[in-house]
């Protein structure tokens, strides 16, 4: 599955875009330096029941678009 066919279905399962997400995550600061992946996977998995292949896509898109590092 690519990169952009994870993002197509979390949208379609959450109803967020990825670049809702993007501000969704900098509002709860995960997007500060030194921020892990588990506590932003841990967040999406209990706030929109998304499985650990496609919170790790939204960790990815994080650090390709969003400024983690």
């Amino acid at each position: 599955m690519s990169f952009q066919a994870y993002l197509d279905n979390v949208q379609k399962q959450t109803g967020v875009s990825p670049d809702e997400f993007i501000a969704l995550a900098k509002a709860k600061g995960f997007t500060k330096p030194g921020t892990k992946a588990t506590p932003i996977t841990d967040w999406l998995k209990a706030d929109y029941g998304l499985g650990h292949g496609h919170a790790m896509s939204i960790v990815k898109l994080l650090r390709e678009r969003g400024g983690l590092t």
